[in-house]
């Protein structure tokens, strides 16, 4: 029978390439793996709404709590949101669950701490590249005992059901909307507008993924065109018929994977 010392250097080698397991999302993948570290939160389920991105219910628009709240240096004033990331524990054999990885939506913000140190408690004060995660996300790559762990995280491209969605608010003449569901690389950096009284028109980030535009749209159909952070392009043609309300969301076509 082997000794205890060889014992564990014959399986340190195995469960390290339990972590190396290729991902099925390597196809997708849209930068390499990097390191960070994450942390969890305790919510119901039945309360997942809001966050910084502006989604709000996040179970009514298909993100349920695979979800992550980005550190500063990753949120990028709100441009980071509707990306997906590929998360994976490393370097813990204690706490990881080899071989696991678990794609989720940025539809927050983990705000600095500056009362604490970024080594020290201010787990996502800048420079850090942190993921806050809800525990239900958390789990599927690490027990929740690890704490603060380090993982590392790359983009891929977000796999959606249906077209990209657009939820209308505002107020007479300011034009408000909200782009959720958006597949492809999934964070929308810029957006354009365009009634049958006007032509192509920059909206605004409002903040996260909401948009915004002073003009009266008053019984025109609007049309949008959505860049996402690879370049590419979407145009959805009157997507929001002439007779729309506010606060009614409507249906577009989908990125292309």
């Amino acid at each position: 029978m082997a000794p205890p010392l060889l014992l564990v250097l014959f399986l340190l080698p195995a469960l390290a390439a339990a972590h190396e397991r290729p991902s099925s999302y390597g196809s997708s993948a849209l930068t390499e793996w990097r390191n960070a570290k994450a942390s969890y939160f305790s919510i119901d389920p039945e309360d997942a709404v809001g966050g910084a991105c502006g989604f709000g219910d996040l179970g009514k628009h298909g993100y349920g709590m695979a979800t992550v709240g980005l550190s500063t240096a990753l949120f990028d004033r709100g441009a980071s949101c509707g990306g997906c990331y590929e998360v994976r524990c490393v370097e813990d054999l204690k706490y990881c669950l080899p071989g696991t990885s678990i794609v989720v939506t940025a539809t927050n913000f983990c705000p600095p701490n500056f009362g604490f140190p970024a080594d020290a408690g201010g787990v996502c004060n800048p420079p850090n590249h942190h993921f806050l995660l809800p525990i239900q996300a958390f789990e599927k790559i690490a027990l929740w005992k690890a704490g603060v762990m380090p993982i590392q995280y790359r983009r891929v491209k977000c796999l959606r059901e249906g077209g990209v969605r657009f939820s209308v608010s505002g107020k007479g003449s300011f034009f408000t909307v909200l782009i959720s569901n958006v597949g492809g690389a999934g964070d929308v950096r810029s957006v354009k507008l365009k009634g049958t009284e006007s032509g192509w028109l920059s909206m605004g980030r409002n903040w996260g993924q909401i948009w915004h535009i002073n003009l009266d749209l008053t019984g025109q159909p609007v049309s949008f065109e959505l860049t996402s952070s690879d370049g590419t392009t979407m145009t959805n043609f009157n997507v929001v018929p002439k007779d729309w309300e506010f606060g009614k969301t409507y249906t577009g076509k989908q990125f292309l994977l």
